[in-house]
C-alpha cells in the first residue's frame, strides 16, 4: 500500500472520515470504497461525462480528480439526488416517464450534471439543454428523449417551486 491519507468529506449529505491512498481517483473512492457504483467510469480521460458528479454543487468530472482533493467538500452522487427512497427527483421521473436513457451507463453522468443545469437555468430553451449536455456521450440514443424529458423536468422543477412559494408550510 501506498502513502494514504485521512480524508473527511460530505457525499450525498452523509459524513464520511475515511483512509485513502493518495493515488486513487475520486471515482475509484466513491465506487470501491464508499460503495456507490452510480458514478461510472467510460473514458477515464474526462471526455465522455459519465463519472460526472456535483462537487461543491458544481459539476466535475470524478476520473480526473484525486480523493484526497475532496477533503472538506460536498459531493453529490446520482445516488443522491431524489429527495427520498419512496420519491424520485422530478428529472428522475422525466427520465422514467420519457425514456431518457437506454443502457443507462450514462444516466448518471447526464442527470447529475443536469441537476446543476437546471438550477441555474430554470426555463431553458432546447439548443440551451443540448448545449448542456453536450459533454456527456451516450452512445445508445440520439438524445432527443433527454432533451425532451429535460424539459418536463424544468416545468415540473418551475412548478413545484411555485406551489412552494403558494404553500410555504407546506414546503418544510
Amino acid at each position: 500500500m501506498g502513502e494514504s491519507r485521512k480524508i473527511i468529506l460530505t457525499v450525498n449529505g452523509k459524513r464520511y472520515e475515511e483512509e485513502v491512498e493518495v493515488r486513487v481517483t475520486l471515482a475509484d473512492f466513491i465506487r470501491h470504497q464508499l460503495g456507490l457504483t452510480g458514478t461510472h467510469l467510460g473514458c477515464e480521460h474526462g471526455v465522455c461525462g459519465a463519472c460526472t458528479i456535483l462537487f461543491d454543487d458544481r459539476s466535475a468530472r470524478s476520473c480526473l480528480m484525486l480523493a484526497v482533493q475532496a477533503d472538506g467538500h460536498d459531493i453529490l452522487t446520482v445516488e443522491g439526488i431524489a429527495p427520498s427512497a419512496d420519491e424520485l427527483h422530478p428529472l428522475q421521473q422525466a427520465f422514467h416517464e420519457h425514456h431518457g436513457l437506454q443502457c443507462g451507463f450514462c444516466t448518471p453522468g447526464i442527470l447529475t450534471t443536469l441537476i446543476e443545469f437546471l438550477r441555474d437555468n430554470p426555463d431553458p430553451t432546447e439548443q440551451e439543454v443540448r448545449i448542456a449536455i453536450s459533454g456527456n456521450l451516450c452512445r445508445c440514443t440520439g438524445y432527443q428523449n433527454i432533451v425532451i424529458a429535460t424539459l418536463d423536468a424544468a416545468k415540473r422543477l418551475r412548478a413545484q417551486a411555485t406551489q412552494s412559494q403558494a404553500n410555504p408550510a407546506k414546503s418544510r
